[in-house]
């Protein structure tokens, strides 16, 4: 088993388990909400500004609950139309 390489600390505090586990639940709502299997969401959130916030703990968006985030996603997404 590999190591994780890059850790997600704020504070002293270790959220990379925590951040982790917000990027599979937001985007089992995602592949739900879009009929879509886990693997085709995945790509798609991994793109996006709203999943590079979530990775930076600077922006606090790790505080937020996973319908906040999953909200913020499809506000980019509709921006970017």
């Amino acid at each position: 088993m590999e190591a994780i390489k890059n850790r997600y600390v704020y504070k002293g505090n270790d959220l990379t388990t925590y951040i982790i586990f917000k990027i599979e639940k937001i985007t089992s709502i995602i592949a739900e909400k879009e009929n879509t299997s886990f693997d085709t969401a995945c790509p798609k959130f991994l793109k996006s500004k709203t999943y590079h916030t979530l990775q930076n703990p600077q922006t606090l968006m790790w505080g937020e609950n996973v319908e906040f985030i999953v909200d913020e996603y499809y506000r980019e997404t509709l921006r970017q139309c």
